[in-house]
């Protein structure tokens, strides 16, 4: 079995309790300095625990400060061997972390505290298995439900939540920015559309036979003054009438153009 991050040989263990001794005393900052530095390795085990893409760095500066807290606080007076006074401080900063500024997804506390327990339990069974345990593997590990142990797992996308322009397959062509729903400017025709024929509706039946030969099937003045039976000039003045009437319809105040 590895040895543990934080472990000594016996001669080096006398010397770091020599420190942790002469610091208790004097607080001298370069023994402070001695010890971050021989405990180090275990801040970044503790961080290493929690499977955060992206957050391994945050995660060993969070440790790091831990294990400078867990320094000043210990005793070396009471018999108990620093690395497990100081692991669960630094845990406890760890998951202090989470909760309060680590996850982008509200989670729910309990969840949150298994995770580490999960974690562990998976490397612990992994080594004895020699391969990846299974949720049930898991549970009766953790003593929690198949259910809970999922719910566990899924945490690991609840830290930050991954981009819409990721890349969904090899030649990064889809995203799911991609598959969102768009504004459909079918809608909008639909809309005006609706709204024109209710305008139109206040002409008369010329008039709109007039507009709908001028605007839809764009005919010039003089055909649509053969087709109707009237003279060019008057087709002229029935256009911009029907302009007015429809713009005093939609409520606008602007006077009718020329057609």
């Amino acid at each position: 079995m590895s040895r543990p991050a934080g472990a000594t040989h016996p001669a080096a263990q006398e010397e770091v309790a020599r420190v942790f001794e002469r610091y208790a005393r004097t607080h001298a900052p370069v023994d402070q300095e001695a010890l971050v530095v021989r405990f180090l390795p275990l801040a970044r085990y503790c961080a290493r625990r929690y499977d955060a893409p992206g957050e391994r760095e945050d995660l060993e500066q969070v440790a790091s400060l831990a294990l400078v807290k867990a320094i000043e606080r210990y005793d070396p007076a009471r018999g108990i061997a620093f690395t497990s006074f100081a692991m669960p401080t630094i845990m406890g900063e760890i998951k202090r972390h989470f909760r309060d500024r680590g996850w982008m997804v509200k989670v729910p506390r309990r969840l949150q505290e298994l995770r580490a327990d999960v974690s562990q339990a998976v490397e612990e069974l992994t080594r004895a298995e020699g391969q990846t345990p299974t949720v049930e593997q898991i549970a009766r590990r953790c003593d929690i439900t198949v259910e809970t142990v999922v719910e566990v797992q899924m945490l690991a996308t609840a830290h930050r939540p991954e981009s819409l322009d990721r890349a969904l397959d090899d030649d990064e062509t889809a995203t799911p920015s991609a598959l969102l729903g768009r504004d459909d400017p079918g809608y909008g025709r639909v809309e005006d559309q609706c709204d024109l024929e209710r305008l139109l509706s206040v002409l008369e039946p010329r008039e709109r036979e007039i507009l709908r030969l001028r605007f839809t099937e764009d005919l010039p003045q003089h055909e649509i003054a053969d087709r109707v039976g009237v003279s060019q000039m008057h087709v002229s003045r029935l256009i911009r009438k029907a302009i007015a009437t429809l713009q005093q319809a939609a409520g606008s105040p602007s006077a009718a153009g020329s057609a």
